[in-house]
């Protein structure tokens, strides 16, 4: 098995004191075009390497701590996980988590849409969600402040963190995504810089924070390109641009404890 070398954790100051990490492909044992901390199931990767990377990331993050993850599907449901969580084989359908038990590390998966981790120290209450363009505009993140709320948390407590995701850069859409995003609201037209004739770039960066400010919440924006880096972060748009059959997956992890 190989050895990728140390986990890489990038962490918000927003979240200091808290356990918390946004990762990328340092430091895992994944080879070939996964090469790296790859987490994700449907990467056609080696299940046994996979599992180790997930080890090893909660260990960079939460050590002991009980991994939590669902079955992602560009959703705005978010899930309160119980005392006794899920097992990893029988994952509910959503794109968030909230939690206040200080025993389990909550994990978002992640391969340019923006990872959300959320935090009321004082609650004792963190959060979690998967924000890709459709998650987003669907309410993702405003369901994952409502679930902590539900949990004792309060937005003007709450700070949140936007990690590694696709820049505005790298983010062409075409002029019926656009007008999608304004039709939900005008105002969105802020988030979208024009691009080649007939279409634009879309900040996803940016649209999440808004929606999370929009809520009461402190926001850190990391500013991280996971299409541009492609030694430090996966991308699905990356890969799809160099028609490579498969890429990995990251992931971003916060605990109560």
């Amino acid at each position: 098995m190989a050895d990728g070398g140390r986990v890489e954790a990038i962490r918000s100051p927003l979240l200091e004191g808290v356990a918390h990490g946004f990762l990328g492909r340092a430091g895992g044992v994944s080879t070939g075009l996964v090469a790296g901390l790859n987490v994700g199931h449907g990467a056609g990767d080696d299940p046994v390497l996979v599992a180790e990377n997930r080890r090893r990331a909660v260990e960079a993050v939460a050590p002991g701590a009980r991994l939590v993850t669902v079955y992602q599907i560009h959703s705005a449901t978010c899930m309160t996980v119980p005392e006794a969580p899920w097992p990893e084989t029988d994952r509910p359908q959503a794109d968030a988590l909230v939690t206040d038990n200080p025993a389990l590390v909550l994990g978002i998966v992640t391969a340019d849409c923006a990872p959300v981790l959320l935090a009321d120290r004082q609650a004792g209450v963190v959060g979690a969600a998967h924000a890709g363009w459709k998650g987003a505009i669907a309410g993702v993140t405003d369901a994952t402040v409502a679930a902590m709320q539900a949990l004792g948390a309060e937005p003007s407590r709450i700070v949140a963190a936007v990690g590694p995701c696709i820049a505005q850069a790298s983010y062409e859409v075409d002029e019926g995504f656009r007008a999608r995003f304004l039709r939900d609201d005008p105002a969105t037209a802020r988030h979208f810089a024009p691009g080649a004739p007939g279409h634009w770039q879309f900040d996803l960066e940016g649209y999440v924070a808004a929606r999370l400010e929009r809520c009461g919440v402190a926001v850190d924006r990391l500013g991280l390109d996971t299409y541009a880096a492609p030694q430090r972060f996966y991308s699905f748009r990356r890969a799809t641009h160099r028609a490579e059959p498969s890429y990995g997956r990251q992931i971003s992890l916060i605990s109560a404890l």
